[in-house]
């Protein structure tokens, strides 16, 4: 499976190199994955997640529930 962000849903995205003459050819930005162990208080276990690093911001910032209860309304498995 590429990789993509569990919460953002962010994936690769793809374009041009274009060289000094202008040639041009296929290339790809990855995203920043990253893969992040968690404690959900709430089921009393760990999850593990891959997100992009803007991602673990937003997760730290709202909180490790709030991201995961996001996650599951996409419709992914955590």
């Amino acid at each position: 499976m590429s990789a993509h962000c569990q919460l953002t849903g962010a994936k690769p995205v793809f374009g041009n190199n274009v060289s000094h003459s202008h040639r041009r050819t296929r290339r790809r930005w990855n995203p920043n994955i990253q893969h992040r162990r968690y404690w959900l208080p709430s089921e009393g276990r760990h999850v593990r997640l891959t997100l992009s690093a803007r991602a673990i911001r937003t997760v730290d910032k709202i909180g490790v529930e709030a991201a995961v209860a996001r996650i599951r309304a996409r419709g992914e498995r955590v």
